[in-house]
Protein backbone atom coordinates (compact mmCIF):
# COMPACT_ATOMS: atom_id res chain seq x y z
CA UNK A 1 0.00 0.00 0.00
CA UNK A 2 1.79 3.18 -1.17
CA UNK A 3 -0.30 5.53 0.20
CA UNK A 4 1.13 4.37 3.82
CA UNK A 5 4.73 6.19 2.43
CA UNK A 6 2.73 8.98 0.85
CA UNK A 7 1.25 10.03 3.97
CA UNK A 8 4.10 9.68 5.33
CA UNK A 9 5.87 12.01 3.33
CA UNK A 10 2.87 14.47 3.75
CA UNK A 11 3.69 13.80 7.67
CA UNK A 12 7.06 15.10 7.48
CA UNK A 13 6.31 18.08 4.81
CA UNK A 14 3.97 19.41 7.48
CA UNK A 15 6.19 18.84 10.41
CA UNK A 16 8.83 21.03 8.89
CA UNK A 17 6.48 23.39 8.08
CA UNK A 18 5.16 23.74 11.35
CA UNK A 19 8.62 23.84 12.97
CA UNK A 20 9.33 26.55 10.01
CA UNK A 21 6.20 28.75 10.12
CA UNK A 22 5.71 28.30 13.98
CA UNK A 23 2.01 26.53 13.71
CA UNK A 24 0.65 24.19 16.30
CA UNK A 25 -2.28 22.42 14.26
CA UNK A 26 -3.74 21.83 11.00
CA UNK A 27 -7.24 21.97 10.69
CA UNK A 28 -7.78 21.55 7.26
CA UNK A 29 -5.04 19.85 4.67
CA UNK A 30 -6.14 20.10 0.54
CA UNK A 31 -4.05 17.98 -1.46
CA UNK A 32 -4.36 18.15 -5.68
CA UNK A 33 -4.26 14.44 -7.23
CA UNK A 34 -3.99 13.85 -10.72
CA UNK A 35 -6.62 11.53 -12.12
CA UNK A 36 -3.16 9.27 -13.47
CA UNK A 37 -1.36 9.08 -10.17
CA UNK A 38 -2.37 5.76 -9.12
CA UNK A 39 -3.93 6.78 -5.41
CA UNK A 40 -7.04 5.05 -3.79
CA UNK A 41 -8.43 7.59 -2.14
CA UNK A 42 -10.25 5.72 0.20
CA UNK A 43 -7.02 3.66 1.15
CA UNK A 44 -5.02 7.52 1.51
CA UNK A 45 -7.87 8.45 4.04
CA UNK A 46 -7.65 5.68 5.71
CA UNK A 47 -3.82 6.45 6.12
CA UNK A 48 -3.83 9.63 6.56
CA UNK A 49 -5.98 9.20 10.06
CA UNK A 50 -3.54 6.83 10.86
CA UNK A 51 0.03 8.76 9.82
CA UNK A 52 -0.92 11.73 11.62
CA UNK A 53 -1.72 10.89 15.29
CA UNK A 54 0.42 12.37 17.36
CA UNK A 55 1.29 15.21 14.68
CA UNK A 56 0.34 18.88 14.04
CA UNK A 57 -1.89 17.42 11.54
CA UNK A 58 -3.74 15.15 13.87
CA UNK A 59 -7.77 15.22 13.39
CA UNK A 60 -7.19 17.64 10.39
CA UNK A 61 -9.86 17.32 7.48
CA UNK A 62 -7.96 15.93 4.36
CA UNK A 63 -9.76 17.71 1.09
CA UNK A 64 -8.67 15.95 -1.56
CA UNK A 65 -9.13 17.87 -5.64
CA UNK A 66 -9.39 16.00 -8.52
CA UNK A 67 -6.69 17.19 -10.93
CA UNK A 68 -7.43 16.29 -14.62
CA UNK A 69 -5.75 14.23 -17.35
CA UNK A 70 -4.53 16.09 -19.72
CA UNK A 71 -2.17 14.98 -23.04
CA UNK A 72 -1.01 16.77 -25.84
CA UNK A 73 -2.05 15.00 -29.32
CA UNK A 74 0.53 15.18 -32.29
CA UNK A 75 -2.23 14.53 -35.15
CA UNK A 76 -4.02 18.05 -34.40
CA UNK A 77 -1.04 19.62 -32.20
CA UNK A 78 -3.78 20.50 -29.12
CA UNK A 79 -3.44 20.11 -25.69
CA UNK A 80 -6.58 17.97 -24.25
CA UNK A 81 -7.93 16.63 -21.39
CA UNK A 82 -8.62 12.88 -21.12
CA UNK A 83 -10.14 10.49 -19.13
CA UNK A 84 -8.05 7.30 -19.73
CA UNK A 85 -4.41 7.45 -20.61
CA UNK A 86 -4.98 5.10 -24.07
CA UNK A 87 -8.09 7.25 -24.71
CA UNK A 88 -8.01 8.76 -28.71
CA UNK A 89 -7.87 12.65 -28.85
CA UNK A 90 -11.41 13.89 -28.04
CA UNK A 91 -10.61 16.59 -30.52
CA UNK A 92 -9.72 14.96 -33.62
CA UNK A 93 -10.13 10.85 -33.13
CA UNK A 94 -6.07 10.95 -33.19
CA UNK A 95 -3.77 8.26 -30.96
CA UNK A 96 -0.79 10.17 -31.05
CA UNK A 97 -1.32 11.36 -27.47
CA UNK A 98 1.77 12.06 -25.03
CA UNK A 99 0.26 12.83 -21.44
CA UNK A 100 1.61 16.08 -19.56
CA UNK A 101 -0.39 16.23 -16.55
CA UNK A 102 -2.56 13.94 -14.25
CA UNK A 103 0.07 11.96 -12.80
CA UNK A 104 0.66 14.47 -10.19
CA UNK A 105 -0.29 14.59 -6.07
CA UNK A 106 0.85 18.00 -3.98
CA UNK A 107 -0.47 19.62 -1.08
CA UNK A 108 -2.56 22.67 -2.18
CA UNK A 109 -2.80 24.22 1.07
CA UNK A 110 -3.25 23.96 4.84
CA UNK A 111 -5.27 26.09 6.87
CA UNK A 112 -3.47 25.59 10.56
CA UNK A 113 -4.06 27.50 14.07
Amino acid sequence: MHEMALCEGIRSIVEDQARAQGFARVTILRLEIGRFAGVEKPALEFCFDVVMRGSPAEGAVLEMIDLPGRAMCYDCMVEVEIDDRLAPCPRCGGGKLMPVAGDEMRIKDMEVL
